[in-house]
Order: C-alpha cells, then structure tokens, then sequence
C-alpha cells in the first residue's frame, strides 16, 4: 500500500492511521501466505498422491469422478489460488514495487493471469455443477467469480495506460477479492468455534446464506473506507474511525492466523514440505 510521508507536523491522525495500515498490511501479508501454502500444500498433495476424495474434507461434493470438467474448473480455481495468495502479498509491499520494478512488473502479471484463472475456473464449476448450498450460493459465488474478473482487467488495464492511482486501488480491489477464500474458512472457524446456528451440511442455513456473500463484500468495503481515508483532504475524524476499522480487521486476523496455523495450516504445510 503506498504511504503518506510522515514529518514531525503530520498530525496525529494521519500517524495512527498510518500505523493502523502498517499493522494491517504486515498481518495479511503473513497469514495469506500461510494460507496460500496451505491450499497448495493440502490441493495439490491430494491431486499428486491420488486421494482427490480428501477435497470433499472442505466442501462436499467437490470431487466428483463423473464431472470432469466442474472438477477441471475447480482444480484451476485452486491452483491459481495458491498463486494469487502468495504473489498477491508480495505485490503489497511498496519496497518490491519501488526498487525492483521489473520483478514487479512481470510477478503482477502472473498474479493477474491468475485471478482470472482462478474466476473462470469457479464460474466453470458453478455453470457445469453448482454449488452445494444451491441458488443462494450459486449467485454469491458467482458474483464473486464475476468480479474478481472485472478487478484483475482493471488492474492491469490501468496499469498498462499509466494511470498508476486507479491501478493500485483496483490492485487493492483485487487482493480484498482475492483473500475471500482465506476469510471464508476463517470466518467459519470463529463461527463453529463459537458454536453458531444456522449452518448446516448442505451449506443452505442462514449462516450459510450470509457467507455466500459475507467473505468478500466486507473486504470491499474495508478497502474502499482505507482509499477515501488515504488522502490528504479527509477529515481527522475519518481517518481515526478508519484505523479503528484497520486495527479490529488487523486483532481479528490474528487471532484467526494464529490458531489456524496451530491447528490446520501448518501441520498441512509442514507435512508436505518435510513428510
């Protein structure tokens, strides 16, 4: 994310604000690394040592033998996931971006291509099978595919015209898109930790409706209240609500990071890169 310079007359809002991204940055960063390994530690493990059933672990119905091409697309929305959650941190970081450009030119592209991989690949399996939790899910997800489509062209459309503002905040778009299926499973593991109704195993309780929108949507927001509250015109009121914004994403996050990795995420990634 680029910064605002500090000086010893920035005023005090401007400066929490600005530890609040840090903080922010510094925790996606790690975790959706964690998660990127994982997800290619867990995907492509099962894929190599022929147990492709273990996919059904996550979501049922994801591995089915007699739907080749819904188990081709979802394949490919994994794949390039593990990708994206990976290139797409490296991509944050404004010291990449600022001394190795061409590194950053050429790894954006990659991280592009892959997200619209990875949409088409969901679409693919949402038009040829659907989902588990039926219409609901189907135009959540479906919405999601849709526009993380529309956020990687704008990411790099802008980006190839020079028009390096609008490019780094569809390139913010595109990483709160991006780490949806992160926050998914996080989301759930707050949820049934905390034994919470409404889910059940078909994925159409009341819960389960929220999610198919909640994973994605509430990061689009954070993102667009982080752009308004950057500039230099906003209101001090405005950047403080916005870091208080920053600092509960950034506790909650951590929390999450912390106890998934404990359990799920590093076990899996351990396994497979020491088992």
């Amino acid at each position: 994310m680029t910064e605002i310079p500090l000086s010893s007359s920035t005023p005090v809002s401007q400066k929490i604000f600005r530890i609040a991204t840090i903080l922010l940055t510094a925790t996606v960063w790690v975790s959706a690394l964690l998660f990127g390994l994982y997800i290619l530690a867990f995907y492509a493990a099962a894929l190599y040592e022929g147990h492709m059933d273990r996919w059904n672990e996550i979501l049922p119905r994801l591995y089915e033998q007699k739907t080749k091409a819904a188990t081709t697309g979802i394949g490919l929305h994994f794949a390039a996931g593990g990708i994206i959650l990976i290139l797409g941190s490296i991509q944050l970081m404004d010291g990449i971006r600022e001394r190795f450009l061409t590194f950053h030119r050429w790894t954006g592209r990659i991280y592009v291509l892959a997200c619209l991989l990875a949409a088409v690949g969901g679409l693919i399996f949402i038009a040829v099978k659907g989902t588990i939790g039926g219409t609901v899910m189907d135009i959540g997800f479906g919405l999601y595919g849709v526009l993380m489509f529309i956020a990687a062209i704008e990411t790099y459309r802008h980006a190839v015209a020079g028009r390096l503002e609008k490019h780094r905040a569809w390139g913010l778009r595109l990483f709160a898109l991006a780490i949806g299926s992160w926050l998914y499973r996080m989301d759930y593991g707050f949820w049934l930790l905390f034994k919470g109704g409404g889910h059940t195993s078909e994925f159409n309780g009341a819960f389960d409706m929220v999610m198919a929108f909640f994973f994605y949507l509430p990061n689009l927001l954070v993102v667009e209240i982080f752009l308004r509250a950057r500039s230099y015109n906003a209101k001090p009121v405005a950047k403080i609500a916005a870091s208080v914004v920053l600092f509960l994403a950034t506790g909650f996050l951590l929390t999450g990071t912390y106890f998934f990795t404990k359990y799920y995420w590093g076990p899996a990634i351990t396994g497979w890169l020491f088992g």
